[in-house]
């Protein structure tokens, strides 16, 4: 069982369009292999935030997806989440902190134990470079789905969720933390506030997407 917390945006876009009914495909960037994706599948493509038009409103932004006519099935491109889905096996979930609990009361059903172990992926971001960047908001974002099962019963976590488990919940303002950390500042500087706003709506999605035949479904 794998859970991936990509919560600026990736996975916070795919709550908001699964609750809307869109089937969503993973794909580690718009290229050519999106795109052929997007026919087999009769999906539309996803384009980067800046590049949304009349005609191809959908993109990583969730206030964009909120609001764009809901398609069918949806091809989603993203470096850090989408591409870690893409190259999963097993069971895979998305979880944000708009459906950490929903994802918890989900996950403690049936795994959580020794024989069906949960791994949490805090996705992170890219450095110009390419290299990863650790995400405060995919750290807070674990964090909340780890403090959730904990809730829920007793079970073993290892430091490294513990560590998580702990960051969340002596967070004392999670929303302002994201608003204020390295990715939230850059998505205002470049005029993608709402989306920051829409993903800590904690809390308050009930929709679990589990990834089904090779799109994030309601579990």
């Amino acid at each position: 069982m794998l859970v991936i917390i990509d919560v600026l945006s990736f996975t916070t876009a795919v709550t908001v369009a699964v609750e809307r009914g869109v089937a969503v495909y993973p794909a580690v960037r718009p290229d050519e292999r999106a795109v052929q994706l997007a026919h087999d599948v009769g999906a539309e493509l996803a384009v980067g935030r800046s590049e949304v038009t009349d005609e191809h409103p959908w993109s990583l932004s969730p206030a964009a997806l909120r609001s764009a006519l809901a398609p069918a099935r949806l091809v989603l491109p993203s470096p850090n989440g989408s591409a870690i889905a893409s190259a999963a096996d097993g069971v895979v979930v998305a979880a944000c902190l708009r459906n950490a609990l929903a994802v918890a009361a989900w996950l403690s059903e049936e795994y959580g134990t020794r024989d069906k172990p949960v791994t949490v992926i805090a996705a992170g971001e890219r450095w110009p470079d390419a290299s990863l960047r650790p995400a405060l908001e995919d750290l807070l974002g674990a964090g909340a789905v780890l403090a959730a099962l904990a809730q829920r019963g007793a079970f073993a976590e290892s430091p490294e969720a513990a560590s998580a488990r702990m960051t969340y919940e002596s967070t004392e303002s999670v929303r302002d933390a994201v608003r204020r950390c390295a990715s939230g500042v850059e998505l205002a500087t470049g005029g993608f506030g709402q989306d920051i706003e829409v993903a800590v709506e904690l809390g308050t999605s009930t929709v679990v997407p589990v990834l089904i035949d090779g799109a994030f479904q309601p579990a």
